[in-house]
Parts: structure tokens; sequence; C-alpha cells
């Protein structure tokens, strides 16, 4: 997935963000990577942790080093013969139980076919750590290949702790990067599971991903004021770019934008701008989902002509999303917090170091202001997401390298271009989320189905059902639902 401390990358736990770095970290204030989970069921009782033993290393046989891998189990509505395994992939973030003990997507469809519901986490997320640090010599254990190997090995053990025969199919779901996790354990194992849900899935993975600010300026644009709000978002960032040019106004941006630390340099400047944009890509990604704060609020505030010159309206967002709290946009500051390995460190904590790190040696994804197409300037090109990568895990991270991982990684998985021998994959994709840029939106076959959910964000099928869901919302569901039980009635 993924809305956290300078990378320009968003996603999403379980919907992770895949995501910015940029927003994590507020003046030392750092926010756990992940949306926040539903609200568990009133007198239902979470699940408790449960631990499995992993390899270190799946490809790798003279390597017998192992680790414990944390995993959760919701029996509720099992019925163990012939009720098939509903498998929750765990990514980029801290795996909260609370995903199975609500009425979310998954628990629904456990209800109605009696369902087995496990729910694994990520290596390197959450409590699941492998190695005695994230040095980058350890990192190299982390990666979306070690990942679905661990699902492999984890369906063997979930086989036999429960006695399972060949007529308990299994079904994989995830949204953001678990999403593609889900799609790529069904290409790479279909043996293992009769069919994947993989929900705002970014199955293309891409150095420059310029499309997700061209995807936000049109959601914004959805909005009531439509292209005022572009307009005012525009004017801003070109004010922003005038004040920033001029060394000495800078202090009257740290003013403005109320920054807990000065302006140094150009490294600084393109925090800077990383960070206010973040303002609103993060909405965006969650509008109407988890977050109070929504496009609405975004455009009410950047048309409000009352607060004063456009600049000014975009502090107010700034101020908004803050709360107040203040903005560090120290680049040096950020980079040696991100070089702290430890699991105790809080940016190891939070997941940002983990999930960066995967960017940089595998998927890019780095949202960056070179398209023209958008509103929020060319303060934070590509070159500032390389140099990031550079700065932080070694300069053998750099451009050409993280190229051939990302052409590495779509060679292996097929990107967008997803063999049509294979079946039972659905899509589900939201027109609002950014991230649509990077997933299917039509279909390959009548066995790769895509569902693009006009007027939704980022995994929104994945949360419990509201009133207020628009009706495309609610077909979407039921089409999955329906797409589920076909696969489970398969020979």
């Amino acid at each position: 997935m993924p809305t956290f401390v300078t990378l320009v990358f968003l996603l999403p736990v379980f919907c992770p963000y895949l995501g910015s770095a940029s927003s994590l970290l507020r003046d030392g204030n750092i926010r756990v990577v992940g949306l926040p989970p539903p609200v568990p069921n009133e007198g239902y009782e979470v699940p408790p942790e449960q631990w499995m033993t992993q390899q270190l290393d799946h490809f790798d046989h003279t390597n017998m080093q192992t680790w414990q891998q944390r995993y959760f189990v919701n029996a509720s509505h099992w019925i163990k013969a012939g009720g098939p395994v509903f498998l929750m992939i765990g990514g980029e973030g801290r795996a909260d139980p609370s995903w199975i003990a609500a009425d979310s997507e998954i628990m629904v469809n456990a209800d109605k076919y009696r369902a087995l519901v496990v729910f694994i986490e990520h290596r390197f997320y959450g409590e699941s750590h492998p190695t005695s640090d994230t040095s980058v010599d350890n990192l190299k254990y982390l990666s979306s290949q070690q990942g679905l190997a661990d699902l492999a090995e984890f369906h063997a053990f979930i086989t036999n702790k429960f006695n399972l025969t060949a007529a308990n199919k299994w079904i994989c779901f995830g949204g953001s990067y678990p999403g593609s996790l889900s799609a790529w354990f069904r290409i790479k194992y279909p043996n293992l599971v009769a069919g994947a849900v993989a929900t705002s899935a970014p199955v293309e993975a891409k150095l420059n991903f310029v499309e997700y600010l061209e995807v936000v300026r049109d959601s914004l644009a959805t909005s009531k004021q439509g292209e005022d709000c572009v307009n005012a978002v525009s004017e801003a960032n070109i004010q922003l770019t005038a004040l920033l040019k001029d060394k000495s106004s800078w202090p009257q941006v740290e003013k403005l934008f109320n920054l807990t630390s000065t302006i140094e340099n150009q490294n600084d400047v393109m925090k800077l701008a990383v960070a206010l944009a973040s303002n609103f890509m993060n909405v965006v990604q969650s509008n109407n989902l988890t977050d109070p704060y929504t496009i609405r609020d975004l455009c009410n505030t950047m048309t409000n002509v009352s607060i004063g010159e456009a600049v000014k309206r975009y502090a107010a967002v700034n101020i908004a999303r803050t709360k107040g709290r203040g903005l560090n946009v120290n680049y040096s500051f950020y980079v040696d917090l991100m070089k702290q390995t430890g699991w105790t460190s809080p940016i190891v904590v939070a997941q940002a170091r983990q999930w960066v790190f995967q960017t940089c040696s595998q998927f890019a994804f780095y949202q960056t202001s070179d398209s023209k197409d958008q509103p929020f300037g060319s303060l934070f090109p590509l070159k500032f997401s390389i140099q990031q990568c550079m700065d932080i895990f070694g300069d053998q991270f750099n451009q050409s390298a993280i190229q051939a991982a990302v052409d590495w990684t779509n060679n292996y998985y097929g990107g967008w271009n997803i063999s049509t021998s294979v079946t039972n994959i659905v899509f589900p994709n939201g027109s609002i989320d950014p991230w649509h840029a990077l997933g299917i939106t039509k279909s390959l076959s009548e066995d790769l189905v895509a569902i693009f959910i006009t007027g939704t964000a980022h995994c929104a099928n994945m949360y419990p059902a509201r009133s207020s869901d628009p009706p495309g919302l609610t077909a979407a569901r039921q089409h999955i639902t329906q797409l589920i039980g076909k696969w489970l009635q398969e020979k």
C-alpha cells in the first residue's frame, strides 16, 4: 500500500498506506504506518497472537536459521468438514487482529461461507522480527518473494495444525501492498489458493509515479468547488515557490507554516514541499474512510478567501493536519532518524525504515512533482527520492539500481501484463484512490476481474459496510462475494 517521514510514496495496516514518509514525522511525533483498523464488534473477543517457526531464507537451503512469525486465528464461523480457509495477508504495518474481529469484508464472507480465518503478519513488521536489527545486511531478507514463501510455509503449517484436506479450499485477501501479495500468491502458488481478492493493489512497480498527483488533482476536482479548488492549490504552490526561491523569505515561510525547524538548504526546501503536498495526498487516499478530514474540508479551506491569499490557505490546511504541533523539515534530522536500525527505534517501530527499504530495493512508487498535470509545483522531483535511498541505505541504491529492481519486479510478477492463463483474481479499486493508477482497472479475462468503484478511496471495500456507502461500493462487495462463492464451487 501507504503518510509517513519524507520519501514520497504513500501505501496501506491492511490497508496500509503505500506511502510517503513525509508525514510520518511531525516534529518528532511519529505516526505508525497503516490505516486504522475497523472497530471490533461489541462483546467480541479479539483473537490472541500465536507464533510459528519460519525460515529466514527460503531460497538458500544451506541457511538453516529460523525465527518466530506472528499470526492470528478466528474459527468462530468455521465448519471443519469442507469449510474453506480465508487467509488475510499482512503488509507494511503491524498486524491488528481487529480486522478479523469486526464486520470487515473478510469476516462477512467467512460468516457466509463458514470459513476458518487466519491472519499472518509480514516479516520485519509489527512483532515479526526475523533478524537482530534492520541493518541493510539484514534487510536483504525483506522482500515480496520471501513474504510469499512465508505464506506458503504458513499454508503448510495451518494445514497440519488443523488437519485440513483438499476439501478445505483457501482464498487469500489483501489490500494495498498486501493486495499485490494476494494476487501474486495466486499467480506464483496457484496450487495453494483457489482465488485471490487483491484490493487497491499496485501490481505495476514504477520508478517515477507521476500519476499519483495527477489522480489527486482529479479527485480534488470532484469537490463542489471543482476546478476552483485545484486552481487554488496551484496558485498556493506558485506563491510558495516564489517565497522559497528567495532565502531572505525563508523565515517568513517558517512562521507561516508553523515550522519547528529552520530551513537551511534545498534539501529542507524539498522536504517542506513534499510534506505540504502530503497533507492533500493522505486525505485524498483515505477520503471518507477513517480520517474525519476529507476532500470537502481541503477544498472548503483552499477556496475560503477570507483566510487570505492562496498560500495562507495552504498554510491553514497544514495547521489543521498537524493539529498545530508544527512541522519539522530538517532533512539531516530525518535521514539520521531513518538510519536507526534497532527494533526499539521509533522509526522502526513505526515501520517506516522497513517500507522505505522495500521501495528502494523493489518497487520505487515515488510520488514526485515531475508531471505538469498537477497543482503541487515542481519542488520534489525524482532525484529527491533517489537521494533519500542513497543517504539512508547507501550509494548502491542509486537510480540505475532502483530502476533495475523495478524492471525485475515487473518481469517476475507480470505487472499490468498478468498472463491470462492465470485465473480467479478480483481487483477492486476506487476512483478517488491515486493507487488505482498502478492497478488493474479493466478486466483482463473472465477470470481476472476488475471492479472499479466510483467515488471511493483506498481499500474501501475491506471495511465494514455503512449506511452512507455509495451504491457502487455496495455492489462491489456483493460482486466479490459472488466470485468467492464461484471459486469455492469449482472442482
